[in-house]
């Protein structure tokens, strides 16, 4: 939900509208990302630099682009493995091994990309999930990398927020968080004091938001019975939505839950 995915600029649905003459229909854009960047794979660091790029691609989670003198290339076993893109050209895959485990076709290169695409040659970049763990700096990384067209911004409100389940009032609060994410609809974080809790249950499910954390979920129980996964809290927010903590979010989506601001649904 930023820059080339979803309703970001350059995304399959644009929020927005611009004077830009016929995208095609798959943008790339790739920029230089200034921080240090490691992927590990069975406890060793397979790449770690200060130089990485960015890949945005339309529809697709940005890549990070390792220089080849930042990788182990030692590590790396061709696989044979060939795909074409129309808009990259043909990469070449490899294999990794590393602290005893391979990952196959983990790693690719494009060593002759078209002209008119962006400068891949002499990069190379790894699927994401078959590494075991990301870090940018000292701080782990999860799902994909931290897009910088991507902010999470919470804000303090003071509009009344009111939430029904099944014609019940669940939630009644003139002190919210508000929390304005891009591509995402406003979500009103409530303190839990003003959340009635008899009717919360801890369930199983959870979620992580490389921005928020980890989620954790509460169903709901409703004169016509339970409701799953209708409400969520950060017990442990990352840093920069740590104000969080301690708030309850409710699925205003669901066709379960009314929210009303200020006397408005949601």
């Amino acid at each position: 939900m930023s820059l080339a995915v979803g309703r970001g600029p350059f995304g399959e649905r644009p929020a927005g509208a611009s004077n830009l003459p016929g995208l095609p229909a798959t943008v790339l854009y790739l920029e230089d990302r200034p921080r240090r960047v490691r992927a590990v794979l069975g406890g060793e660091t397979v790449a770690d630099t200060d130089r990485v790029k960015l890949l945005h691609e339309t529809g697709t989670p940005a890549v990070y682009y390792f220089p080849a003198g930042d990788v182990r290339t030692e590590l790396l076993r061709p696989s044979g493995t060939r795909t074409v893109s129309e808009v990259k050209g043909t990469a070449v895959y490899y294999s990794v091994a590393a602290g005893g485990k391979v990952a196959a076709d983990a790693c690719c290169a494009y060593p002759d990309p078209p002209p008119e695409a962006p400068p891949l040659s002499g990069y190379l970049a790894f699927t994401w999930e078959a590494m075991d763990a990301w870090f940018e700096e000292d701080e782990r990384v999860h799902l994909e990398p931290r897009d910088p067209y991507h902010r999470v911004d919470v804000l303090a409100g003071s509009r009344r927020v009111c939430v029904e389940v099944a014609g019940r009032v669940l939630a009644d609060s003139g002190r919210p968080l508000v929390v304005y994410e891009t591509g995402a609809r406003p979500r009103y974080y409530l303190p839990a004091d003003d959340v009635d809790a008899g009717v919360l249950v801890a369930g199983p499910t959870t979620s992580r938001c490389q921005y928020k954390g980890l989620a954790t979920y509460w169903t709901v129980e409703s004169a016509e019975g339970r409701v799953h996964d209708l409400a969520w809290t950060y017990a442990e927010p990352n840093a920069e939505a740590a104000r969080l903590a301690g708030h309850i979010c409710f699925r205003q989506e669901r066709a379960e839950v009314t929210v009303t601001v200020d006397g408005r649904t949601a």
